[in-house]
């Protein structure tokens, strides 16, 4: 009994650190411009990459991302990261988009992913997903938010970044 319990535990824990060095998936998304992209031509080449999966209508997504907002520029000046914010807002609400960050003031690259298909191929069943990128490959993975989360993330950031 003891072993299967162990083989279980191991087995977990090899899931959890492949799924953290999981290979960023290629998935064309938009620019709010309507022009297509992806998020490995969009990402920080030299460094750290920080995607976020939100929508309009998320509360949560936009608490992250405001509670982000209110510090990345110190976390560009100290770590050199990026973030890209990946709206999955579907046909009938991507028109908001626009509008929600124009009044937000956020200064992210802003991405469209209206068929979720980046969302899919991360796995992803909720938002708001936070992923960390490096080399293409991603390095951390948090779902959900809640306040005071966003300075979890920059230490995360940190650990690539920072030597």
């Amino acid at each position: 009994m003891k072993m299967k319990n162990l083989t279980i535990i191991v087995s977990l824990f090899f899931s959890v650190a492949l799924m953290a060095q999981q290979e960023l998936p290629t998935v064309e998304l938009t620019t709010l411009k309507g022009e297509p992209t992806s998020i490995q031509k969009t990402a920080n080449k030299d460094g750290v990459t920080i995607v976020s999966l939100w929508a309009t209508w998320c509360v949560p997504c936009i608490k992250e991302l405001d509670a982000i907002s209110d510090i990345y520029q110190d976390w560009i000046e100290e770590t050199g990261v990026s973030l890209i914010a990946v709206s999955v807002d579907d046909s009938r609400t991507v028109r908001r988009v626009k509008s929600l960050i124009n009044g937000k003031g956020w200064e992210y690259e802003i991405l469209l992913d209206t068929n979720n298909d980046l969302k899919r191929a991360l796995g992803a069943s909720s938002i708001p997903l936070t992923i960390v990128i490096k080399d293409n490959k991603i390095v951390y993975r948090h779902s959900g938010y809640s306040p005071g989360a966003e300075y979890e993330l920059y230490e995360e950031v940190k650990k690539y970044t920072l030597k």
